[in-house]
Order: C-alpha cells, then sequence, then structure tokens
C-alpha cells in the first residue's frame, strides 16, 4: 500500500509538471523587447521625395525600431502613446530611385561570363505611411488614414484619434480630417479649402491643435482662417490581442 501511495504521488507530481511546463513556454514565447534605436541623418531632398521634403531640407532624422532586437522598420519623428502598451510612429522609407536606363556603376569584369551585370541602383530617403506597434506582441501594423497625404498632412496625435488635413483622391481639395485609429470610417471630414500642389509655395496645413475639455480640434489651412471643430469622445476601438506577432521579414540596412 505505502508503494502504491508513492507511486502514485511521484505520477501527479510529473502530471503537474508536464501540465505547466507547455503554459510556461507558451508565456516565454510571448514576451517581446520593443525598442527604437538611437538617431542618425541620412540624405534627404526634395528630388529624392518629392512629396515630403520641405524647401531646402538636406538631411532626415531616422531611428530603427527593434523588435526582440530585430530590426524591422526604418521610423522618423516623435512616436505617441496610445495606450500603455501600444504607441504610434511614422515609418520612413527607402525607394529605389534608379531608372531602367541608370548604368550601374562600374566594377571589375566578373570571372564568370554567365553572371549577368547587376541592376542599376539610386536609394533615396522617403516619409511613409504612420505604424501602430503593439509592445505586448511585437506586433507592427501599416496604418490607413483615410485621404491621408505624406506631402501634407502633418498629424496631431491625441488618446488614438489622428487629426490632420487631408486631400482628395482627385487632389484638388483640402479636407479637415480627424481619423481614430483602427475605425473603418473618419470621425471628421470636412473641406476647408482648394488645393493646387503646382501652385502651393507655403505648406498647405500645419499640425492642428487639440483642446482637451470640450474635445475640440482647431485646424490651420494656409490663408485662411483656423476652423476648430467639436469632437464628441468615444471609447477606443483599438483592440489589443494577445496573439504572438506575425512574421514578416526585415527591411535591409542603410548603406
Amino acid at each position: 500500500m505505502r508503494a502504491q501511495r508513492i507511486f502514485l504521488r511521484v505520477t501527479i507530481f510529473f502530471a503537474i509538471i508536464f501540465a505547466i511546463a507547455p503554459a510556461t513556454s507558451a508565456a516565454e514565447r510571448k514576451t517581446h523587447t520593443v525598442d527604437l534605436g538611437a538617431a542618425r541623418k541620412v540624405p534627404y531632398s526634395k528630388a529624392g521625395d518629392p512629396s515630403g521634403a520641405a524647401p531646402g531640407e538636406d538631411s532626415l532624422r531616422i531611428r530603427a525600431l527593434l523588435v526582440d532586437g530585430v530590426l524591422k522598420e526604418w521610423t522618423t519623428g516623435d512616436a505617441h502613446d496610445v495606450t500603455d502598451r501600444s504607441f504610434v510612429v511614422r515609418r520612413v522609407i527607402r525607394l529605389n530611385d534608379a531608372l531602367p536606363t541608370d548604368k550601374p556603376p562600374e566594377k571589375p569584369a566578373s570571372k564568370s561570363a554567365s553572371n549577368p551585370a547587376p541592376a542599376a541602383s539610386h536609394w533615396v530617403w522617403q516619409r511613409g505611411p504612420w505604424l501602430l506597434v503593439d509592445r505586448a506582441t511585437g506586433r507592427v501594423t501599416a496604418l490607413h488614414l483615410p485621404a491621408y497625404d505624406p506631402g501634407v498632412s502633418q498629424v496631431s496625435w491625441f488618446r488614438d484619434y489622428a487629426a490632420y488635413c487631408g486631400v482628395t483622391a482627385s487632389g484638388k481639395s483640402l479636407y479637415a480630417v480627424v481619423a481614430q485609429v483602427a475605425a473603418r470610417k473618419p470621425v471628421l471630414a470636412k473641406k476647408l479649402a482648394a488645393f493646387d500642389p503646382q501652385n502651393q509655395t507655403v505648406p498647405a496645413c500645419t499640425a492642428p491643435d487639440w483642446q482637451r475639455e470640450p474635445l475640440r480640434v482647431t485646424f490651420h489651412a494656409a490663408g485662411k482662417d483656423a476652423v476648430s471643430y467639436d469632437i464628441v469622445p468615444g471609447s477606443t476601438v483599438l483592440v489589443e490581442d494577445t496573439g504572438d506577432e506575425e512574421k514578416t521579414p526585415a527591411p535591409p540596412a542603410p548603406k
């Protein structure tokens, strides 16, 4: 009887160990570190980014977005905390600006005649969309803000609201837009003025100003009086799940 009791206790002990082990491993897999690296400057110009570079702007400050020490994206500007675990930051894109007729830089001839000549590359930096980053899961999601234009829209964040001047698909109208993260439709979309990018000598719109009580946002379009709109506050629509991050290839490091 004593041997049976000892055998039963040992069996229960190992059953508990094996039951806890998978849960512990899963918890370890869901622990992530998300960091923004040190800022560095890269060459930047109106020629390289026609829609985003200001006149005379010759450099851009970028930072690496690292998840578990792995480079996920390059970012620029300040990050904004949406919740205690999620933040938004603007992506910066490294784009190949070479034409099909551009010749690659001359290199010593290859010993193998079967190796084709490398294609030309001319890399430029451009300001891109905003990213939503979840510190808990390590997931990085591109935000699709309505009527957002990288060269015009200077986003001002408050809670999970993004206020900015948007441009219609026709490119002829400037709109006051307030979008909510993860919402399908904008909270606010009002026409501010006509828009003509060809004759735009000054920024079309500066970053809007937020006021908490009452919740109000003020837009400043060039050549127009400031316009304010009251926003009816609502609950956040951002859903922060507990799943592990989706695996995406890391972008190449800049040269």
